[in-house]
């Protein structure tokens, strides 16, 4: 039986290298498929070699900016159609991310909220920012490690806020990772305050970014657990624990936070 293709031959399907990925999902795919050929390469033998051939893909995905699967499917994500793009439009390697933590803080609910609401603070604590400039009373940029040694920048702004109990947050149009978030200050029976931090944002390489993240130790869940240990550590005892290799060291808390405490 003769079979033919509705629109194109099967050799036009496999050469075809037009675009169809957007901008954020080829460096994420570019990144995740290094990642892949360097961790395959390491481990060896089979699994090795089956990681470092999809590593290899994603690397083609990246550079090239064409990914068959979408083509086979009809998606197209890529910014040259003319039409506007939403900054959660769904693809293949994307996906929403959500994460819930808690902690207990030795604190007054107020002393958190003046802290934390000074987002200038708050690189002090969470490892992956390397800084957050303040624009005005409610707009910041921020600056973030990605896996790998790469960063991204976005600009966001305060969505609500109510004095001493929360603070809510999203990334402004555009941002290459949007994101968003709640941070809750519930006081407890005695003086202590539960911190309830509620977090989504879009991950350019849904769960296998999410699988490369965790692997060179970025993993969200993970990374808020941390952020939080180390803000209760900083607000409770002025600084914070932090180890590297073998050594340790304390990073204080400014003075004029200090006597406050």
């Amino acid at each position: 039986m003769h079979h033919t293709t509705n629109d194109r031959s099967m050799t036009e399907f496999l050469t075809d290298m037009s675009p169809n990925v957007g901008a954020t999902e080829r460096v994420a795919s570019t990144v995740a498929g290094g990642a892949l050929v360097a961790y395959g390469l390491k481990q060896g033998g089979m699994v090795g070699t089956a990681m470092s051939l999809l590593g290899g893909g994603m690397l083609l995905r990246g550079t090239t900016g064409h990914c068959h699967v979408y083509d086979a499917a009809g998606i197209d994500t890529s910014e040259t159609t003319g039409s506007a793009k939403s900054p959660y439009k769904r693809g293949f390697f994307t996906g929403r991310i959500h994460v819930t933590k808690t902690v207990t803080i030795n604190k007054s609910a107020a002393e958190l909220y003046q802290f934390w609401r000074n987002v200038e603070n708050l690189p002090k604590f969470m490892n992956h920012l390397e800084s957050v400039t303040k624009i005005d009373d409610k707009t910041s940029h921020w600056k973030a490690k990605a896996p790998m040694g790469t960063s991204v920048e976005w600009d966001a702004e305060i969505t609500s806020e109510r004095e001493n109990e929360r603070i809510g947050w999203k990334s402004l149009e555009g941002a290459s990772i949007p994101n968003s978030g709640v941070v809750e200050f519930l006081p407890t029976t005695n003086r202590g305050t539960i911190v309830k931090v509620d977090m989504t944002y879009e991950s350019p390489g849904g769960k296998i970014g999410e699988w490369i993240a965790w692997m060179f130790g970025e993993e969200p869940s993970v990374q808020v657990s941390e952020d939080l240990r180390r803000f209760k550590s900083l607000m409770e005892t002025g600084m914070i624990i932090t180890t590297k290799g073998q050594t340790s060291g304390r990073e204080e808390m400014p003075k004029s936070m200090s006597a406050r405490a």
